[in-house]
């Protein structure tokens, strides 16, 4: 049965983000692995490893094609950076994905496709990703995407973040017949991949394979501009690595963004100004971290069960 909600403030106040403790190491905020970048755009992964950092993951992982990977690795201080082997088109070869095993089972989330050049190598490696660690909380942007909507894996559903143009790519329809009905290409795009999916526009719709949406409306112009799509798909997974479920890490990762865009205005802020708003506004929007970090208010409900967290090792 379809259950549609406003995911609007008050939404947010009643679904508060898992509590991070006063006394908490970096290791008990999670873990991210961030599988991003390319030759050209190399500045993908670090816009959405600094969104993950700013959502209060505790540490991040960046593979990223070899040629960058130092590059990278002096540009963010806070990150370890894994070089990975590249394609002849710039993207990340799946054979590379093996340097990564140790990682992703200490992992508390990852996220693959921000960045990424050459789509098949891209879905090449997110399906033996999905294959090799099916149980891991994953967030797929970009070029990654077809690896789970091509061939379905069994397992935990992973969050998708189509616009209504990738949408349109994946599925085979009309760019147009998505944009007119939303909310049914999300929730049919939903059952129909075992996912969760944030399909992005001025209005969002989130569903997840069991019928459960959530709608955000905010049609602020500014927020369509290069990078932005990094920073929000960085958000999703450092919510994901703090204990957030898919749809509420979703659901969290759009709302901060949209608000984060109108602090800034409308056009002409860049995406990277977006993240300085972000501590700010999950404060603001839930009291858990300011100094206790214990919410005011919180509801037990079987969307706010978090997924059982990995072994630092």
């Amino acid at each position: 049965m379809n259950r549609r909600r406003v995911l609007d403030t008050g939404a947010l106040r009643h679904w508060p983000l898992p509590t991070i403790d006063a006394g908490c190491d970096k290791e008990s905020r999670g873990r991210v692995v961030l599988i991003a970048g390319s030759r050209e755009i190399p500045g993908a992964a670090l816009l959405a490893a600094q969104a993950a950092l700013r959502a209060g993951a505790g540490k991040v992982l960046v593979a990223t094609g070899e040629s960058v990977a130092m590059h990278v690795a002096v540009a963010m201080p806070e990150l370890r950076v894994v070089g990975l082997p590249e394609t002849s088109l710039g993207g990340l070869d799946p054979s590379g994905l093996s340097q990564l095993d140790t990682a992703l089972r200490r992992a508390s989330a990852v996220l693959v496709g921000p960045g990424m050049q050459d789509e098949a190598a891209a879905i090449d490696l997110t399906q033996a990703l999905r294959q090799r660690h099916p149980e891991l909380p994953t967030i797929l942007d970009a070029a990654a995407m077809g690896g789970a909507t091509r061939e379905p894996v069994a397992g935990h559903p992973v969050l998708l973040t189509p616009h209504a143009g990738e949408m349109a790519h994946l599925t085979g329809h009309d760019k147009g017949a998505v944009l007119d009905d939303a909310e049914s290409a999300a929730r049919e795009a939903a059952r129909w991949w075992n996912a969760v999916v944030a399909l992005k526009g001025a209005t969002t719709v989130i569903a997840d394979p069991l019928g459960e949406t959530w709608v955000h409306e905010n049609a602020n112009p500014g927020l369509a501009t290069a990078g932005s799509g990094d920073v929000l798909a960085g958000l999703m997974v450092g919510f994901a690595a703090r204990g957030a479920p898919l749809l509420q890490a979703a659901a969290w990762g759009v709302a901060v963004h949209a608000r984060a865009g109108d602090r800034l205005g409308a056009v002409g802020f860049l995406a990277s100004e977006l993240l300085a708003q972000v501590p700010a506004l999950i404060g603001s929007l839930a009291p858990l971290d300011r100094g206790r970090f214990t919410p005011v208010e919180q509801t037990p409900s079987a969307a706010q069960a978090a997924p059982v967290r990995r072994s630092a090792g």
